[in-house]
């Protein structure tokens, strides 16, 4: 017997932004045939606009884009895990193509309904030339109204082989669910991972061969956390850009993540923080009290780590 399980109204319509967002020029010129292809190691400025219905430009719409830039198609094939034989006594093998890897997602502010977006091109890219895909998504505050868009428009691949030269790392600072937190400090069992990369050419996140961003737990080397898909450069600057991940139930006791990243150059920088998972079952432990300035004179600030999930009323006698 079959059953059906509905999560939600079926009835109810999806929230689909409206279209549209057009891609209009690249590197200020617009885009044709003759100016549609980008490479690896390219710096690209994408240029856009928020359209109505009817394509016209919507001069008043005044916001924020996000804009994912996609590698050529992927050709994959289906495992034949599930041990489906044909007729003839084959494993049932399926061809299906899936999207390409991201090879730019950032943000860019709104302004008149004109937006632009710079950033350099992985040198992870597949190097044959073909398709690739932009996809855009555009939100107007304080009161929501938001459209969506993509493009075909961009062909991808090939080297740039006249690319200035780059061996410096990019830099990474980590922290535990806020930019206040000290390696070693306490967290609850969900902690959120946050990774701050800088880079002067940006962060590779095109997934070539050991160039992911990833993140390695207790030295579990064997289940490394692929962070790609988590990355977003900053908007209006792509040097700078961040992940944020929500670790699940880890056990009481110290732990320590290894996170390892590349630049488009795939230079190379890897941190590691140590943080304490505190057990919900004993009592309220407070570490690791200090202030600053110190000594001060009309103003100073207290800082320490604890194991509760609640707000703390706290008391500070002089």
């Amino acid at each position: 017997k079959l059953l059906v399980f509905f999560i939600g109204d079926p009835a109810m319509k999806l929230a689909i932004p409206e279209p549209r967002i057009a891609l209009t020029t690249l590197n200020d010129l617009p885009i044709d045939a003759s100016n549609n292809t980008i490479k690896a190691l390219d710096k690209v400025k994408l240029s856009g606009e928020i359209q109505d219905e009817n394509g016209l430009l919507i001069s008043d719409y005044s916001g924020e884009v996000t804009v994912t830039v996609f590698d050529k198609n992927i050709s994959r094939s289906t495992l034949g895990n599930d041990n489906q034989i044909d007729s003839s006594g084959q494993l049932i093998i399926m061809d299906f193509e899936t999207q390409g890897e991201v090879v730019f997602n950032g943000k860019a502010s709104v302004t008149n309904g004109l937006f632009n977006v710079s950033f350099v091109v992985p040198k992870d890219i597949n190097f044959n030339t073909s398709s690739g895909k932009v996809s855009f998504y555009a939100k107007e505050n304080p009161v929501l109204k938001d459209k969506t868009g993509y493009s075909n428009d961009l062909l991808i691949g090939g080297l740039n082989t006249n690319a200035e030269e780059d061996n410096t790392p990019p830099t990474m600072q980590l922290f535990m669910n806020d930019e206040s937190f000290v390696s070693g400090g306490i967290t609850n069992s969900n902690p959120t991972l946050i990774v701050q990369l800088f880079d002067e050419n940006g962060i590779n996140t095109s997934s070539g061969v050991g160039h992911d961003i990833s993140g390695i737990l207790d030295g579990n080397q064997s289940n490394p956390i692929v962070l790609n898909n988590y990355y977003v450069a900053n908007p209006d600057d792509f040097t700078n850009g961040e992940v944020v991940y929500n670790l699940r139930d880890l056990e009481p006791g110290l732990h320590t993540i290894s996170v390892r990243a590349f630049d488009v150059y795939n230079n190379v920088v890897t941190s590691e923080i140590q943080f304490v998972v505190y057990d919900e079952n004993e009592s309220l432990v407070v570490k690791n009290v200090l202030n600053y300035p110190n000594p001060f004179v009309s103003y100073t600030e207290f800082w320490f780590n604890h194991n509760s999930s609640d707000p703390l009323d706290i008391m500070v006698k002089l």
